[in-house]
């Protein structure tokens, strides 16, 4: 069991573009829930809660994750209110302790 475990405060959907054959020689591409993970989101810079006070602004995350987490670079993590698209994902310098996926999200115009 990973010792962050107790930190992960949010539960997200863990969703991948996929390519389907669609029968007749083509593939039908969408977006598929793969899994659940627990995470937690850091907080956005001084600047860039700035910047969110205008509409449609970007927003960068980095999102922690257990261990074991099925998240790979282009998913998507979704919650209630929010979807965030992971850039990267990256696995600290001690093997088996978090993930960390660096992500951005889009704040909704008003």
């Amino acid at each position: 069991m990973s010792r962050i475990n107790h930190l992960l405060n949010a539960a997200v959907e863990v969703w991948r573009f996929t390519r389907v054959p669609d029968g007749m020689g083509g593939y039908s591409e969408s977006w598929a829930q793969v899994g659940s993970a627990r995470a937690r989101f850091s907080q956005p810079t001084a600047r860039e809660r700035q910047v969110a006070d205008k509409e449609e602004a970007r927003l960068t995350h980095v999102a922690y994750l257990s261990a074991g987490a099925d998240v790979r670079r282009s998913d998507e993590l979704r919650t209630a209110d929010r979807t965030y698209e992971v850039l990267a994902v990256f696995e600290p310098s001690m093997p088996g302790t978090y993930l960390r996926a660096d992500c951005h999200s889009e704040q909704p115009g008003a």
